[in-house]
């Protein structure tokens, strides 16, 4: 099947997949059902039959799947077989703590360069890597090969910031903003919006979440003759 006809959340389900085959060729295990693994990481077997279906066979019936050669037919078909080099746009508290984030090393990201506009952080080292000037931004762009930019600055600076990463070149982007963006179609935005994820936890702990299926059904009232 074409990539263009994969949905985004089966891609997402292949990179959860690949986290638990992770852990199961950690713990010594060769072999692994599709409703064990299910069973094992609360997914569901059917589900992960059908996503891999779409890159081709892969079990053995009866037997299952071979976790390291299913582990690096994933790895392969999310294209983290190579490196992609990361510019991370705003080195403030956020900014910072993205680039010392062990877990892009652990899937092939290498967090190239960090970029500001603060004259007090432009040449310095921030956690072992250096701060350029976002005015040159494309030019480090083209020379270090950044494939994904992280946008990690203010709400009011954001869609400024992604006009010049989109301008250089950049078809990747990951924006910690907490702002609707506009960008055209042959660019990748993904938003993670941590506030809107908080507010929802607050929601639910303001005990206005109500379980799923279920209705409060009003008091019947005395009837009148």
């Amino acid at each position: 099947m074409k990539a263009e006809k994969i949905s985004e959340l089966t891609t997402n389900r292949l990179s959860v997949y690949l986290r638990c085959l992770g852990e199961l060729a950690d713990e010594g295990e060769e072999t692994v059902s599709s409703a064990a693994l299910a069973k094992r990481f609360h997914l569901n077997s059917a589900q992960i039959r059908k996503d891999l279906a779409y890159f081709g066979e892969f079990g053995i019936r009866r037997v299952g799947y071979n976790v390291e050669e299913l582990r690096d037919h994933l790895v392969r078909i999310l294209g983290l077989d190579r490196q992609h080099r990361v510019g991370i746009i705003g080195s403030g508290r956020l900014g910072t703590a993205l680039a010392d984030y062990y877990g892009f090393r652990q899937r092939n990201f290498i967090v190239a360069a960090l970029f500001d506009t603060d004259g007090r952080k432009i040449g310095k080292k921030i956690g072992g890597i250096d701060v350029f000037d976002i005015k040159g931004f494309s030019a480090k762009v083209k020379k270090d090969k950044i494939e994904v930019a992280v946008i990690a600055v203010p709400a009011e600076s954001a869609q400024t910031v992604l006009d010049i990463v989109v301008k250089a070149g950049i078809k990747a982007v990951m924006n910690f903003a907490p702002v609707r963006l506009k960008v055209g179609g042959d660019v990748k935005l993904k938003t993670i919006d941590l506030t809107t994820s908080l507010e929802s936890l607050a929601y639910f702990l303001a005990g206005n979440a109500k379980p799923a299926g279920k209705t409060v059904k009003p008091k019947a009232g005395k009837r009148r003759n």
